[in-house]
C-alpha cells in the first residue's frame, strides 16, 4: 500500500488496481503460456506512466492499493492453466487489500482462453464478487476490444484508446483512472448505454489516421460535452477472434440515461454508415506486386507490412513467406537492391549464427515451428551479418544476409517498431530499398521514416481476408461476412441503477 502526498485529507478512499492483457487470436496454432507474460506486482503497478501522471497530483487522500497486472505480447489463446493462475493470484491479492471504495480494471479486451468465450467478462465478475456492488469499478481499454454484456454488467464506466495506432494509449489510460476518482469525489455511481454493432473489420481497415475512421473517432469528443455523458467509448473490435462477443461495440456511460442512450445510437449509426468506405491505409495486394511496385519505386526506405504474421495482432510472428518471395525476386536474390526482413523468430537459427560467428557462411532453417499450419520451413544459407545480445523483447538476435535480402531473427517473437531497433543489429532502413515488418499499419517512427508504404497480403493467423476465414461461432449476420445484410436495429441495453 501507498498513500498519495500533498492536499489535506477530508475522506480516504481505498483504490485497487490489476488485470490481465493480452490480444489474442482463436486462429493461430500458437497458445499464449505464462512464460509469455510480463506480471507486475503491488508496488510495481505504481510505476506505470498514467499512474505516476496521476500520483504527481498530490493528494493524500488516497490509499492505492496495487495488486497484479498481467501483459502479453499478443499471441493466441491463453491456456486454461495460464489464465487460472493469474486469476487466482490476482483475486487473492484484491481480496486481501479488502476493503476498496474503487478498483482500477487493466485490461486490453480481446483476451481469448481456450474453453472460455469471455475472459474480460469472467474476471470483471469475479472481481465484482470480491470487491462488492459499492466498490467503483473503471476501465481504460483497447479500442480492438470485444465488449460484452456481462463485462458492462461489472464494470461502472469505461473508456477506451480513440487512436489507431494507438498513440493516445497512456492518456486513455490516465482518463480511465480519472473517471474512478472523480466518481468517487462526487460520490456517482454511472450508467451504461451498450450497443453491439454487427461489424467486424481489421484494425488496418480502420486507423484513425485517415477517413472514415478519423472523423468517427473524432465526432466522439461531441458527445463527450453532452450534459449527463461522462465518456462515449467505441470499439472496433478485435476480428481474429471467433466468439459470439466479436464486433464493434459502443459504451457511452454517464448519469442521464436519456442522453447516454441517443449518444450511442447516434455513433453506432455513424460507425454502422460508414463500414463500407473504410479501406486499408496503405496501398495494399499481394506480396509479389508489392516488392515488384517497392522496387520499381527507386528509392531507399520503402516499408512493405507483412499483415498476415503480425505479432502485433497475434500471429505468430515466425512465416519466412516474405523472406521468400524476397529472394525469389532477381534484384534482390542478386544484390542489385536490398531489403531487410524484420522479423522471424527462430531460437535454434540465432543459436547456429551464434556458433558461427558474423561474417562466417552458415545455413539455417527458419519458420514452420510456432505456426506450422499456415508456414512452412524455409532453409536459409548466407553471411551471419550481425549478433546482438538480450534484446529485452526478442532476447539473442541474428541476421543472416543471403543476396541483398537481410533477415533479422530474434530468439523470440519481436515486432519490430522503431528505428533505433534495427541500428541495434547494424541495420537502417533509410539505407535499404525495402524494409519488411511484420505488422498491419505503420507505427508513427516507421511512418515517419518510410518513403512509401505498401500492406502486402500474406498468409497467417490474422490474415485481412475476413470472409474467407473459417469463422464458425461469431453473430451472424454480421459484415463483412455478409455484405448483403439488412440495416440493424441497434437495441440498446442499459446498465446501472436508475434508482
Amino acid at each position: 500500500m501507498i498513500k498519495g502526498q500533498g492536499m489535506a485529507a477530508q475522506k480516504r478512499f481505498r483504490i485497487g488496481h490489476g488485470g490481465i492483457s493480452i490480444e489474442s487470436s482463436t486462429f493461430s496454432p500458437l497458445y499464449s503460456t505464462l512464460d509469455d507474460f510480463h506480471v507486475r506486482r503491488g508496488e510495481e503497478l505504481l510505476e506505470l506512466p498514467y499512474v505516476q501522471a496521476v500520483l504527481r497530483d498530490g493528494r493524500d487522500d488516497i490509499d492505492w492499493l496495487p495488486a497484479l497486472q498481467a501483459r502479453s505480447l499478443p499471441g493466441g489463446q491463453v491456456t486454461a492453466e495460464t489464465y487460472q493462475t493469474l486469476k487466482t493470484e490476482l483475486l487473492d491479492r484484491v481480496r486481501a487489500s479488502l476493503p476498496l471504495d474503487g478498483f482500477y480494471f487493466d485490461v486490453h479486451g480481446a483476451m481469448s482462453v481456450l474453453g472460455m468465450d469471455d475472459a474480460e467478462g469472467d474476471l470483471a465478475t469475479a472481481i465484482r464478487a470480491l470487491v462488492g456492488p459499492a466498490c467503483v469499478i473503471s476501465a481504460g481499454m483497447d479500442l480492438h476490444g470485444n465488449i460484452s454484456p456481462a463485462l458492462v454488467e461489472a464494470v461502472d464506466i469505461f473508456t477506451c484508446y480513440r487512436q489507431a495506432p494507438h498513440v493516445d494509449a497512456m492518456e486513455t489510460k490516465e482518463r480511465g483512472l480519472r473517471h474512478l476518482l472523480r466518481c468517487l469525489d462526487e460520490g456517482i455511481r454511472p450508467l451504461r448505454a451498450w450497443i453491439r454493432i454487427p461489424v467486424i473489420l481489421p484494425g488496418e481497415r480502420t486507423s484513425t489516421f485517415v477517413e472514415p475512421g478519423h472523423t468517427v473517432y473524432a465526432k466522439l469528443a461531441e458527445s463527450d460535452v453532452v450534459p449527463g455523458v461522462f465518456d462515449a467509448s467505441l470499439w472496433v473490435g478485435y476480428v481474429w477472434a471467433d466468439q459470439p462477443r466479436a464486433s464493434a461495440t459502443v459504451v457511452v456511460s454517464g448519469t442521464d440515461a436519456e442522453a447516454i442512450t441517443g449518444e450511442a445510437a447516434k455513433i453506432a449509426r455513424r460507425y454502422w454508415d460508414a463500414r463500407n468506405n473504410f479501406g486499408f491505409i496503405a496501398t495494399a495486394g499481394p506480396a509479389d506486386w508489392c516488392i515488384d511496385e517497392a522496387a520499381k519505386l527507386g528509392q531507399k526506405a520503402v516499408f512493405i507490412s507483412d499483415s498476415g504474421d503480425n505479432p502485433t495482432a497475434g500471429g505468430a510472428g515466425d512465416m519466412p513467406y516474405m523472406t521468400e518471395r524476397l529472394l525469389a525476386h532477381p534484384a534482390f536474390a542478386s544484390g542489385e537492391k536490398t531489403a531487410i526482413v524484420a522479423a522471424v523468430a527462430s531460437p535454434t537459427a540465432v543459436a547456429a549464427c551464434q556458433a558461427a560467428g558474423v561474417g562466417a557462411p552458415v545455413d539455417v532453417t527458419i519458420g514452420g515451428v510456432l505456426d506450422p499450419v499456415n508456414g512452412t520451413p524455409f532453409a536459409l544459407s548466407g553471411v551471419v551479418y550481425a549478433l546482438y545480445p538480450a534484446d529485452p523483447v526478442g532476447g539473442d538476435i541474428a541476421v543472416v544476409m543471403r543476396g541483398g535480402v537481410h533477415v533479422i531473427i530474434p530468439s523470440r517473437r519481436k515486432p519490430y517498431h522503431h528505428i533505433q531497433e534495427f541500428r541495434n543489429v547494424n541495420l537502417d532502413p533509410a539505407a535499404h530499398d525495402v524494409t519488411v515488418v511484420k505488422i498491419g499499419y505503420l507505427e508513427p517512427e516507421l511512418r515517419e521514416a518510410a518513403s512509401a508504404a505498401f500492406l502486402a497480403l500474406t498468409p497467417g493467423a490474422v490474415n485481412q481476408d475476413i470472409p474467407s476465414l473459417p469463422f464458425h461461432r461469431v453473430q451472424r449476420p454480421v459484415y463483412p461476412l455478409d455484405p448483403a445484410m439488412p440495416d440493424p436495429t441497434f437495441d440498446v441495453r442499459l446498465f446501472g441503477s436508475t434508482a
